[in-house]
């Protein structure tokens, strides 16, 4: 083929969280266009041609929207892009020869499923306790009938735009969810909707967040800088602060 490029893969294989885990080496010819995803399923389609057992790594959207592809790369979760998941992550982001480790999110609240695939469901328990609005809204109104401040709006716009993927509690030395915490709490807590269930919403779920065994918060720094959706650090300080506030209330 040509424009192709060769690449040594370090692999971490573990058949479940029960057993010991280790790196496997593969070489794999790619196109430079490949995503790093289809990258693996050249690999695994060459695992299966053996006889081989695939390697198993999380996945759905491929579009960067759904949070799933959880690969730590080179030490970095999703790899050496700022700002993108490892499905958007391409195979041009390397050189033809280079040698590439890759690893599940390493936390305890992350179980290995299997090889590359983890358990996520304490994101899942975490948003369970809280993370929603129950209040009965009725039918849908107009846009325009609850004005809300364009300030207001873009700070839980971008709160919003986490997608769970699990990446700030890999990169960060204490597997702290604080990042991840912080994007949900925010989100509700500046609108409107999210009032009536502020201040039990913000204790039920640090609640659940410690409960599941995620680490303190040491402000390193080091989620913001591998989000991929770039959710800054300043919701950390916002779910402090609202945190206090629901604790100096009774709640």
């Amino acid at each position: 083929m040509g424009n192709t490029m060769n690449i040594n893969l370090k692999v971490w294989r573990q058949q479940n969280e029960n057993t010991q885990g280790h790196f496997e080496e593969h070489k794999v010819q790619a196109s430079p266009d490949m995503s790093f995803l289809e990258m693996f399923d050249v690999l695994n389609e060459q695992l299966i041609e053996d006889g081989k057992d695939p390697i198993a790594f999380d996945h759905d959207c491929r579009e960067g929207i759904c949070g799933m592809c959880s690969m730590v790369i080179n030490g970095r979760p999703h790899g050496p892009k700022g700002g993108v998941t490892t499905c958007q992550l391409h195979m041009r982001s390397f050189q033809d020869g280079d040698t590439v480790v890759v690893e599940p999110w390493r936390a305890n609240a992350f179980p290995v499923i299997k090889d590359l695939s983890v358990n996520r469901s304490a994101f899942d328990r975490i948003i369970a306790s809280g993370g929603y609005v129950s209040v009965n809204t009725g039918n849908a109104v107009d846009a325009n009938s609850i004005l809300i401040p364009k300030e207001v709006a873009d700070t839980a716009f971008e709160a919003a735009t986490c997608i769970g993927c699990g990446a700030c509690v890999s990169a960060c030395k204490n597997a702290s969810a604080m990042l991840f915490v912080g994007a949900k709490v925010t989100q509700l807590s500046m609108l409107p909707q999210g009032q009536s269930e502020r201040e039990s919403r913000v204790v039920a779920m640090v609640d659940q967040m410690d409960a599941e065994g995620f680490g303190a918060c040491t402000n390193t720094g080091a989620c913001a800088a591998e989000c991929p959706k770039q959710i800054p650090l300043s919701v950390i300080a916002n779910l402090n602060r609202e945190y206090y506030r629901a604790k100096l209330n009774g709640k």
